[in-house]
């Protein structure tokens, strides 16, 4: 695991840089041989992406 990310900026880095990761994740997928396993995937990898959101949002109201 890595470290925690604390400055601002470098929250929204990460996010914007998780987001192009499952845009790119996206682009290459093939929809004639996309399963269920791949959509979950993706549905996990949004859910983990929603949860560091959250957890900058409540770091940014302590500021």
């Amino acid at each position: 695991m890595g470290n925690a990310i604390h400055d601002k900026d470098l929250q929204l880095k990460y996010l914007k840089d998780r987001l192009n990761m499952f845009l790119e994740v996206i682009d290459t997928m093939d929809p004639e041989s996309t399963d269920l396993e791949d959509i979950d995937r993706l549905i996990g990898m949004l859910d983990d992406l929603e949860g560091k959101y959250d957890q900058f949002k409540r770091d940014w109201k302590e500021e």
